[in-house]
């Protein structure tokens, strides 16, 4: 913990030696079970002696911060952002879902959302609850201005895991009531072991009141404690990577970080899964610090990546826009009718196109037909003739290349 007044509190966290030995057993200690096995029980959270940051955490956190009132103004500026949040929903989820061993890509979603293509791999439905839940969680917090809280945590996990694939009994929306372990075949072979029911609710309960303490900590910093000490306790059978990553979005985005939860960090973990995995391992053993800073470092790639992908939006939506205004007076209108929806849904087909004008499927294939020959539109499949669906492309390698 730290005071923003005292600066003396921002001193080099390696020269205090009594603050490291501390710090290696912050978050809990390994207890022997009546069964057999040892498992984490935590201590309180967060520390009474609180966490001391060095001068290096506080800088990053700075600039962190700076980021996501960038990306915060400069999406504002979008006249369609809705859409833009709509593929960043998409993206995290598919990264989010590939954590856990989705195959299924962001197009796979996007073809299903739609009900363009029927062949598409099964494990797509772990992506398409994923963006339930985030859309769940959005409209929650946002119209009833419910407070983020282990109920709405809960309500999420419900949506989530819903009806959902599993491998296993997931008791969706609901705590677990037996002990769960990571890695290995039982708690006595496993690679981790969560805290005991007990425990864990003891746990939650601190967690809830570190959501809503009004403390010194500042809130980039906790959201990144917030993660790693839900993934920590990981207080649902099956589901808890993916509810835990929702977690930091809302978190940041009911603290006013931004006015729409733009930040996702789920292609940052998936693209450093191993150092991911490794970081949040260390926390549970008390390297506190290098958690943190690799979360802030994935706060900072995250939001530039944002910054960046609004901006070539922006470019493209102009460049786009001027191919559409050369056309005819009756052929610009339908195409501009088009073109923002294609922010939306960019891979489209005659019928989905007949549904958002009227057209016949003459007209409406007509219109696609244009938007190809301007290269806005391409098709999937060249050696199609029948069914054929088109991308477009220039948009989505945007969100893909990033």
């Amino acid at each position: 913990m730290f005071d923003t007044k005292d600066t003396n509190l921002y001193t080099l966290f390696t020269s205090h030696k009594r603050k490291i030995q501390t710090m290696k057993n912050i978050i809990g200690k390994k207890i022997r079970q009546p069964e057999g096995f040892n498992a984490l029980v935590p201590h309180s959270f967060p520390p009474k002696e609180g966490i001391v940051f060095d001068s290096k955490i506080i800088k990053k956190s700075t600039t962190a911060t700076r980021l996501l009132g960038k990306l915060d103004g400069i999406t504002k500026l979008l006249p369609d952002s809705n859409f833009f949040l709509l593929m960043y929903l998409r993206k995290d989820a598919s990264a989010s879902s590939q954590i856990e061993g989705t195959q299924a890509t962001m197009i796979d979603a996007i073809e299903a959302e739609a009900k363009i293509n029927t062949n598409i791999p099964e494990d797509v439905d772990d992506i398409l609850h994923y963006i339930k839940a985030l859309h769940y969680g959005m409209n929650r917090l946002q119209k009833d201005e419910f407070p983020l809280s282990l109920r709405i945590i809960k309500e999420l996990h419900q949506k989530l895991m819903d009806s959902a694939r599993a491998t296993h009994f997931c008791d969706p929306g609901n705590f677990r009531k037996t002990q769960n372990w990571i890695g290995g075949t039982r708690p006595d072979n496993a690679k981790f072991v969560p805290p005991p029911v007990h425990e864990m609710n003891k746990a939650l309960a601190d967690l809830e009141k570190f959501i809503h303490a009004d403390d010194d900590y500042l809130e980039i910093i906790k959201a990144g404690l917030l993660h790693a000490q839900f993934e920590t306790i990981h207080p649902f059978l099956d589901g808890n990577g993916r509810t835990g990553r929702m977690l930091i979005t809302f978190y940041l985005w009911q603290e006013g970080f931004f006015e729409k939860p733009v930040l996702f960090l789920s292609s940052y973990f998936k693209k450093h899964q191993d150092i991911y995995y490794q970081k949040i391992n260390g926390y549970h053993n008390g390297e506190i610090i290098e958690w943190i800073d690799f979360f802030l470092d994935g706060v900072i790639e995250i939001a530039q990546e944002a910054i960046e992908i609004v901006e070539k939006i922006t470019v493209l939506r102009e460049e786009d826009i001027q191919k559409i205004q050369k056309l005819g007076k009756r052929a610009s209108e339908s195409a501009s009718e088009i073109l923002p929806k294609l922010y939306a849904q960019p891979i489209v087909n005659t019928s989905l196109v007949q549904k958002w004008t009227g057209f016949t499927r003459a007209g409406a294939q007509k219109v696609i037909d244009r938007f190809v020959d301007m290269k806005i539109l391409s098709p999937k499949n060249k050696d199609s003739s029948y069914g054929q669906s088109y991308a477009y492309n220039t948009y989505l390698h945007i969100f893909q290349d990033s």
